[in-house]
């Protein structure tokens, strides 16, 4: 997260009794679809009520669109900061259903790794978007459900999938390329 707006700033340094941060995950996978056949992510919302809220402008699915989150107990416990491993952060979702269950399952027998968006909306005035300059991703590198809880651990960057060497020599860039 590069930055967060002046309202989620002022919203954590003055505390506002009417104002509440209301933090939000979205769990991305291709095998994650409806009966329709279309993408159907698992969105939550740490809080007793579901919410409507507005999507960025580039969000991967539905952007800038308002989209339902559903009010599920979540927490996040932050990466440690050891030398030579990549920093994790542990996911825990309270009283998981069935259908995150079920959706979890499907995407273990597939290689391509769920993504997951955390995004922090203010609750008087959800349909602003998200208040963090840019949401945070992460990728889902292990989970494990119960029947009250997921317990996932994430990576901060898909490092497994990432080109090697970062920049990619094509003639189109590099005309000496082509004999």
């Amino acid at each position: 997260m590069a930055s967060i707006t002046q309202a989620l700033a002022e919203a954590y340094a003055s505390n506002p009794v009417d104002e509440v941060v209301l933090d939000t995950l979205e769990l991305r996978h291709s095998s994650f679809i409806n009966a329709d056949g279309s993408p159907a992510p698992i969105r939550v919302v740490a809080d007793f009520e579901d919410l409507d809220a507005t999507l960025e402008a580039n969000a991967p699915l539905n952007a800038g669109q308002t989209v339902h989150f559903t009010a599920l107990a979540f927490q996040f416990a932050l990466p440690s900061m050891e030398e030579g491993q990549a920093p994790q952060i542990d996911i825990v979702i309270e009283g998981a259903s069935a259908e995150i269950v079920a959706h979890l399952e499907s995407a273990v027998a597939q290689t391509r790794q769920i993504e997951v968006t955390y995004r922090r909306f203010l609750a008087s005035n959800p349909a602003a978007g998200p208040h963090d300059g840019e949401p945070l991703t992460l990728y889902i590198a292990s989970a494990k459900a119960t029947l009250t809880q997921v317990v996932a651990t994430a990576t901060l960057t898909d490092i497994h999938n990432a080109p090697f060497p970062g920049r990619v020599y094509r003639p189109d860039d590099f005309p000496g390329l082509v004999r």
